[in-house]
């Protein structure tokens, strides 16, 4: 009698513990990657993005020239936060990459914005 009644003993409960896992999932999954870090020192530019759980996404890594970097973009659209860098390359003249950075805080992308307009400052200088 106990093993037909094994599964119905939380009652329309159990579905909760499916259902709120897979919820928390979705909501990782739609904010995009979790831990971004950026690093400008010397002469390169240095950005990865990855997931806190790793089978949700590839990691990012993008390590490129600072005389490359010709604009970038911050697009904040409810609470999806996104960074569009634009890059010259060899082959097409200008390659955009993405990077998620919902979970910055604001003063964590005002001093992104800070370090990015310093560099696309110099680089149109010396192109001047």
């Amino acid at each position: 009698m106990a093993n037909k009644y094994r599964f119905k003993i939380l009652g329309d409960e159990s579905y909760l513990l499916i259902a709120v896992p897979v919820f928390m999932l979705a909501i990782y999954y739609f904010m995009g990657r979790q831990i971004f870090e950026y690093d400008s020192d010397g002469e390169a530019l240095n950005f990865k993005n990855r997931n806190i759980i790793p089978f949700l996404d590839k990691p990012l890594h993008d390590e490129f020239p600072k005389y490359k970097l010709i604009k970038y973009d911050i697009i904040n659209i409810v609470l999806i936060k996104r960074l569009y860098i634009t890059v010259t390359s060899k082959n097409s003249g200008s390659t955009m990459l993405k990077y998620e950075i919902s979970y910055l805080t604001r003063k964590e992308i005002n001093d992104l914005k800070l370090s990015l307009n310093k560099v696309v400052k110099a680089n149109k200088e010396k192109k001047d």
